[in-house]
């Protein structure tokens, strides 16, 4: 963003009369800033009552690994009790909302289907719609908001990455999400949300946006984001997309792959603690060096990576894995 534009976050004066006096849920992870200071540790220093704090896939600060259950908690800054939508449920209780007044949902996504800070964001909307709760969306850019791509998911294969019959890139931001699943009524009772969206301030869909987070732990850098709705369809293979090494997201490879030159051993590391073909010698295409601008400028899902890869695999009944993912 340039310095003319600002996020539904740092617009407080459109949201604060709002939270005043209110006891206040957040749904927030690492990405919920304000400049460099955390959304939770802004409004608690602004003296707001903070009674719940709702964490989705990857924790509170936003390094837990793919998948790992995040537990409930306590934040040692504030004292604010931490909920995690991510282990046991996906959405909250009812008795989660029992000191809860509003709530306010600020993630930052990556525009893809199946990344899963959406799916959050759908149950949190119909758990606020059933219990009578506002929500205040703050809303933030979308990385992969410049075009629209990839199949509407079938709803007979809805799963917690594929909630909403979504295109796989479906170009909005958060805050344009949830006025659609809330306008075309996608969820329980959406016809009861009290909704507000803050929109990003003179923000165009068109212009680049490199997130300067990780929003999760294997998308380190703004080509991996750029690469993500194309290389995750190998997640339900038997591939590597380099979880385990410095490059996830920019390379795919098998041991068993007959084309490619490059060459990669996954390792456990801090952001994937059990990486596919952890310690096998993958052959494969490192990405790496692909132009940002340029994969903006084709505007579209790149299956020929697949597509060359199972045509080079040997064993085509190894290739997708057993569990339909």
């Amino acid at each position: 963003l340039s310095f003319e534009d600002l996020t539904g976050a740092e617009q407080l004066e459109l949201y604060l009369p709002q939270l005043k006096d209110k006891k206040v849920g957040l749904v927030v992870n690492h990405t919920s800033r304000i400049g460099t200071t955390h959304l939770v540790d802004s409004l608690f220093n602004l003296k707001l009552y903070l009674s719940r704090i709702f964490v989705p896939e990857h924790g509170f600060r936003g390094d837990a690994d793919a998948g790992e259950k995040i537990r409930d908690g306590l934040d040692p800054r504030t004292g604010t009790p931490i909920v995690s939508l991510y282990g046991k449920k996906k959405k909250p209780a009812p008795d989660d909302f029992t000191f809860v007044d509003v709530v306010v949902f600020d993630i930052q996504d990556v525009g893809a289907r199946f990344y899963t800070y959406i799916s959050t964001l759908y149950y949190v909307m119909e758990a606020c719609a059933e219990n009578g709760i506002p929500l205040i969306v703050l809303d933030r850019p979308n990385p992969n908001g410049h075009y629209v791509d990839g199949p509407v998911l079938d709803m007979r294969l809805e799963s917690f990455v594929g909630v909403a019959p979504l295109p796989i890139v479906h170009g909005c931001t958060v805050g344009e999400l949830a006025r659609l699943m809330a306008g075309e009524y996608w969820f329980n009772k959406a016809q009861n949300l009290n909704l507000t969206v803050i929109p990003c301030e003179n923000y165009s869909h068109n212009q680049r946006f490199d997130i300067k987070l990780k929003p999760s732990p294997n998308l380190t850098n703004p080509l991996a984001v750029q690469l993500y709705p194309s290389l995750c369809l190998f997640e339900g293979t038997s591939f590597s997309l380099g979880r385990g090494t410095d490059w996830p997201f920019q390379m795919f490879g098998h041991p068993d792959l007959m084309s490619g030159e490059f060459r990669f051993v996954p390792r456990a590391n801090a952001a994937s603690k059990y990486p596919p073909l952890d310690g096998k010698n993958c052959r494969g295409y490192d990405l790496r060096y692909m132009s940002i601008d340029s994969l903006r400028h084709t505007g579209k899902i790149n299956l020929e990576w697949l597509l060359d890869a199972y045509r080079d695999f040997p064993d085509k009944g190894q290739f997708f894995l057993k569990n339909n993912f």
